[in-house]
Formats: C-alpha cells, sequence, structure tokens
C-alpha cells in the first residue's frame, strides 16, 4: 500500500482526536510498521545530492524539529525518504513543557498553532536514543541535532545550557541546530538581539573549534531564526551569522503573528503558527538573508511547505535545502517524495 493511500485512511481518524494525542499515535505507530517491514514498500526519492555546510545530502528535502524531540523515533522517520533528518529541541534537563492542551489544528488555514515549550526528556537521554538508532549506528543518513535552553534558566545564563548540549550531542551529530526561536520558552527570542547574539555566537563558535579538536571531526552549526523580524533585525543577524563564520541559518520557525488566521477557531490561542500562513513571511526572511549572506553561508528553508510548488518557492527565494513539518501532518509522508522530485536537478 501506498504511504499516500495509507494516510487518506488514517488522516480521518487522526484528525478526530486531540492533535497532540495523534502525534503521540502517528510515531509509535512508524515506529512499528518500520520494524515490521510494513514501510518497505514505499516509493523512496531519487538520489539528489546536495553539498550543503560540507556535508552531503542524499536530497534537499528534510525533516524539521520538532516532530520528534527525543530522538526517539529516527528509524521509522528514515523510512520515508527525507535527505536528513533533525531532531529535539533537547535541553540539557528533563522538562514536561507547558500545561496541556497546547496544540491545536486550524485545518481552514492548513495551520497549527502549538505552545509545546520544549517538553523533552533531557540531552541524556537524548543522546541515547541516537546511539540506538539504526540510523546513527549504520551512518545512513544526515542527522541534525537540536538544541535549547531549559525553561527555568535565566536568559543571562541560557549560553550555558546551549554549551551543556552542544558538547554532549557534537560526538553523534551531522549538524547541530541552535534554537533561538521559539515563542514557547519565555524570553528566548531576546537572544537575537545584537548583543545577546554575539555573545551566544562566539561561546558556540569558540566551544565548536574545542569540540572539533577533541573528536577529531568539524561539526557544523547552524542557527535557527524567527520570522517576526523588520529588515533592519535581519541584517543584525546575517552580520553575526558572517562574523562568527556559522555554517549555516534555517529560516524559519513559527510566528506569533495571527494576521492570517483571524476569526478562526484557535487563532487566539498563545503560541507558534507554523503551517501555511507562515509561507510568505519565511520566504521574505530567506530573500533577505540571501541578500545579506550571498553564497558565503546557506539557507535552509521552513515554514509553510505544503506542496512540491512551496518548496520550489523556498530555492527560489534563496534556500539551498527544505524542511516539512506541519505539511506533512496536512498532505501526509507521500509530500516527501513530491518536494523531491520537484527540486531534483535534471
Amino acid at each position: 500500500m501506498s504511504e499516500k493511500l495509507l494516510y487518506s485512511l488514517a488522516r480521518p481518524f487522526l484528525f478526530a482526536i486531540d492533535p497532540e494525542a495523534a502525534h503521540n499515535l502517528t510515531l509509535p505507530a512508524l515506529r512499528c510498521a518500520s520494524k515490521w517491514g510494513l514501510t518497505s514498500s514505499f516509493v523512496k526519492p531519487d538520489d539528489d545530492p546536495r553539498s550543503v555546510m560540507g556535508i552531503t545530502f542524499p536530497n534537499p528535502v528534510g525533516l524539521a524539529a520538532g516532530l520528534d524531540k527525543d530522538g526517539a523515533y529516527i528509524d521509522g522517520l528514515a523510512t520515508l525518504g527525507f535527505g536528513f533528518i533533525e531532531v529535539g529541541t533537547v535541553t540539557p534537563r528533563a522538562q514536561p513543557g507547558n500545561p496541556m492542551p497546547r496544540m491545536f489544528r486550524l485545518p481552514q488555514a492548513q495551520a497549527i498553532i502549538n505552545r509545546m515549550g520544549f517538553n523533552n526528556r533531557g540531552v541524556d537521554a537524548f543522546v541515547a536514543n541516537v546511539q540506538a538508532s539504526r540510523f546513527y549506528q549504520n551512518k545512513e543518513g544526515v542527522l541534525g541535532l537540536n538544541i535549547g535552553k531549559n525553561a527555568d534558566t535565566p536568559i543571562e545564563r541560557a549560553v550555558d545550557d546551549y554549551l551543556i548540549c552542544l558538547k554532549k550531542v557534537y560526538p553523534y551529530a551531522s549538524y547541530v541546530t541552535v534554537n533561538i526561536s521559539s515563542p514557547n520558552t519565555k524570553n528566548l527570542r531576546q537572544l537575537q538581539g545584537a548583543s545577546e547574539l554575539d555573545a551566544l555566537l562566539s561561546q558556540l563558535k569558540d566551544a565548536q573549534q574545542r569540540l572539533a579538536d577533541e573528536h577529531q571531526r568539524y561539526v557544523p552549526i547552524a542557527l535557527k531564526i524567527a520570522p517576526d523580524m523588520d529588515s533592519e533585525q535581519i541584517s543584525a543577524v546575517a552580520q553575526a551569522l558572517l562574523r562568527h563564520r556559522i555554517d549555516g541559518v534555517i529560516a524559519t520557525n513559527t510566528t506569533i503573528s495571527r494576521e492570517a488566521v483571524k476569526n478562526l477557531k484557535h487563532a487566539e490561542e498563545a503560541g507558534g503558527l507554523s503551517g501555511a500562513p507562515v509561507f510568505e513571511a519565511s520566504n521574505a526572511v530567506i530573500r533577505a538573508l540571501k541578500n545579506e549572506l550571498g553564497d558565503a553561508i546557506p539557507i535552509i528553508g521552513v515554514g509553510g511547505i505544503l506542496s512540491a510548488a512551496d518548496a520550489q518557492a523556498k530555492i527560489d527565494a534563496g534556500a539551498s535545502l527544505v524542511q516539512l513539518y506541519t505539511g506533512l501532518i496536512y498532505q501526509g509522508p507521500a509530500l516527501v517524495r513530491e518536494c523531491a522530485a520537484a527540486l531534483h536537478r535534471k
């Protein structure tokens, strides 16, 4: 059975239950299906290698962080044909995240609002899950590990949390993403400010060099930023990326804007809005970054990809790679192959 048909049968049931409950059903089911060989019939994208951040990606379509916060479902996700998989966000210590309910569908807008709050089991459990995955053990592909700060860590000590996580995940990552753009951890986006960002990137870059010497392997660092910045703020971020020789930038995270979903049910729920409404905002950030960065630092485009044409628009805006998340929930796993086919270099 194709992934498209399978998802068309499963979606009505999944959309009839609470979004977080559906999430917690789907990932274990995918893991079991992959163990039993039930995903072997899924059609995988043709090889279409891209060299980005010094890494060869089998194809340019990846999974965005957030779907698998603990790295517990890597092997199941790997059966869907992604060119790379990013898991997390992980924090130094386990934390429950925000109170439930904390995830809401807005089907009319093909959108989701979430205020999960970096719920995860902590970096030690995360690393153990990565190590246990066949994907990591057999070096089957590119694995991004996404790091953040604990909710109760004061913002002025946030760098300590990032350094703890960087040190622990470094040996197992193809690249590390530094998430300073979730709207669901108090004051986190403050780290995108000029002075805060300089201090953070300086210490991360120093730690990266020490870890590269220690492990005899250079692991690139990418910064994940928000769509809710004006041109001056984007320019300041771009200049900081260049100044500190950061390896990549992921644009963008979810938005706090509700302009595109006014008057819809759940539109006023607190949290980050993802899906179709963030598409144009993220593209605008990608274009602005490309204008500032040129070819010096690659951009990974994420936000509102619900079709192959959307993925192409991200590349046209200046991204080298793309990532999916909310589109998978609305369109199903066939979206991976459709996007990869559209981006395939002839």
